[in-house]
């Protein structure tokens, strides 16, 4: 899979030293996959939860760095990309103010 803008991982990183190991071994894990669908991803990641925003698109929520933070994406598995659309706490992803960003 392609990851669309993989340069956010990076500062993600930075920013969360504790999920660093975890964003990158997200990232290897992804970049050598090949999802055709959800279950695909369910496969590579068990954790995963695929969410209907309330403007009907779906998001895939990763859990990284055992729980504590959450990656959510936009997976456009007929053209294999990964868009990063946002990286939070698990406290900041609990309050779902994000699921109103457009």
């Amino acid at each position: 899979m392609r990851i669309i803008k993989d340069s956010r991982l990076r500062e993600y990183a930075k920013q969360h030293s504790r999920a660093a190991s975890s964003l990158r071994l997200w990232r290897t894990a992804t970049r050598s996959a090949f999802w055709k669908t959800f279950a695909d991803v369910k496969h590579t990641f068990r954790s995963a939860d695929q969410i209907t925003l309330p403007n009907g698109h779906r998001v895939v929520v990763f859990n990284i760095g055992g729980g504590a933070f959450r990656l959510i994406t936009v997976i456009h598995h007929n053209r294999g990309i990964v868009f990063i659309r946002r990286f939070l706490t698990h406290a900041e992803y609990s309050k779902e103010d994000w699921k109103n960003d457009p």
